[in-house]
């Protein structure tokens, strides 16, 4: 390694200086009492093992409190445990913490410590998630408990998706009072989305199962970085997935989310074969996935391995978290993308966070007649009739 010049040293050690000054403001400015400085500097600053995800050493919240379980999907790996729950296969010693922040090792057994502990709970329309063949018209029971297996740089919920569940716990609901809480509601649905809930994997089946025997639908809102037995279980308790694809290119996902692609479409095409309805989204951020030819590649691939049927939102990035200075998709770049993903053979392409294109409406994918008609998250009219176009009796896939 090239040493330093002592002109070299000085620099950096401004630029150390510099980055706490700018980490003490950040933790100032988005709210971050909370977790305070020396804890941001802590989850930034994980060590790497060999499988080149960030784990945090000796960082299990000991003694486990209630909000903690015992984790499935893991297995001992000589003296260590490695996590089998996502492709990262975070291996972890004696009181260490996975890259997702959500799994620990105590007493040589992985547990889950977001059991429960929920940041957030809404009540939402179902199609802020969005979902737009799903229930249309109809509200969500919306919660999250922090922790992420990506690190996407443009996130927007990250004081939370960055954050471990015991530091950000405001709503403590364990699966059976969500239960009752939503029935007694009369919401006919529970989303698990605003950070990852995949690597709350636990609370989520176990929630989704009492949800499904109390007549309740189940939603995941992801990213779908996760393996394929974890998917084939959640599989059986969930009636749709929001999975938002970060690109389609492996170097994007590296650079963008540190993660990987293949998984992801792998998840993608698992949950389509096992009867789940998926609706697929693509922010396009600039510089980076808001290429309309990589969008119409994606289009394609959706066709031939999923269906024409499977929705596809493209969504407008707006500055956010770490990518502040980047600025927002081109008006252009989406309306181009919109039209190329179309021209693909989808039959159902949405804009998000466009509104001046009108990329919102549903319409019939035999005669283009408007079937719901959409003012922002607001269903302005339904026109379906038993769930078909009424002028053509075509009947539109989805879930209603």
């Amino acid at each position: 390694m090239a040493q330093l010049s002592r002109c070299g040293k000085k620099v950096q050690q401004q630029a150390m200086t510099d980055r706490r000054r700018f980490l003490k403001r950040t933790a100032s400015t988005f709210g971050l009492g909370w977790m305070g400085y020396e804890g941001y500097e802590q989850f930034v600053r994980g060590r790497a093992p060999s499988n080149g995800a960030l784990v945090f050493r000796n960082d299990a919240p000991l003694p486990l409190d209630e909000y903690s379980r015992r984790a499935e999907y893991w297995t001992l790996r000589g003296r260590d445990v490695e996590c089998l729950l996502c492709p990262h296969g975070c291996v972890l010693g004696e009181g260490d913490r996975g890259f997702c922040r959500t799994r620990v090792v105590d007493g040589g057994v992985m547990h889950t410590v977001a059991y429960g502990n929920l940041c957030a709970f809404a009540v939402d329309p179902v199609e802020k998630k969005p979902l737009y063949h799903f229930l249309p018209q109809t509200p969500i029971v919306s919660v999250a408990m922090a922790g992420c297996n990506l690190r996407c740089p443009n996130c927007q919920n990250w004081q939370i998706s960055q954050a471990k569940p015991e530091e950000v716990m405001r709503h403590p609901l364990l699966p059976e009072a969500l239960v009752t809480l939503t029935k007694q509601r009369s919401i006919p649905s529970i989303a698990f989305t605003y950070t990852e809930p995949m690597v709350c994997f636990e609370y989520v089946r176990d929630t989704a199962s009492l949800a499904r025997e109390a007549g309740i639908k189940n939603v995941l809102v992801t990213a779908g970085y996760v393996n394929e037995e974890p998917v084939r279980e959640l599989a059986k308790v969930v009636d749709a997935v929001q999975l938002d694809v970060k690109g389609f290119d492996e170097a994007v996902y590296r650079g963008l989310a540190r993660g990987r692609l293949a998984p992801v479409l792998r998840t993608l095409a698992l949950l389509w074969e096992q009867g789940v309805w998926v609706e697929v989204s693509w922010l396009m951020v600039s510089e980076w996935t808001d290429k309309p030819q990589d969008v119409a590649t994606f289009a394609k691939w959706i066709v031939s391995h999923l269906g024409a049927q499977v929705p596809l939102h493209l969504l407008r990035f707006h500055p956010a978290h770490r990518m502040t200075h980047t600025p927002p998709t081109s008006v252009a770049s989406m309306q181009r993308a919109w039209e190329l993903a179309k021209d693909s053979g989808l039959q159902h392409v949405y804009l998000g966070n466009v509104p001046s294109l009108g990329g919102g409406q549903t319409r019939c994918p035999h005669d283009g007649q408007l079937l719901i008609e959409r003012r922002g998250y607001q269903v302005v009219k339904n026109r379906l009739k038993n769930h078909a176009c009424p002028a053509c009796g075509t009947r539109l896939a989805g879930v209603f």
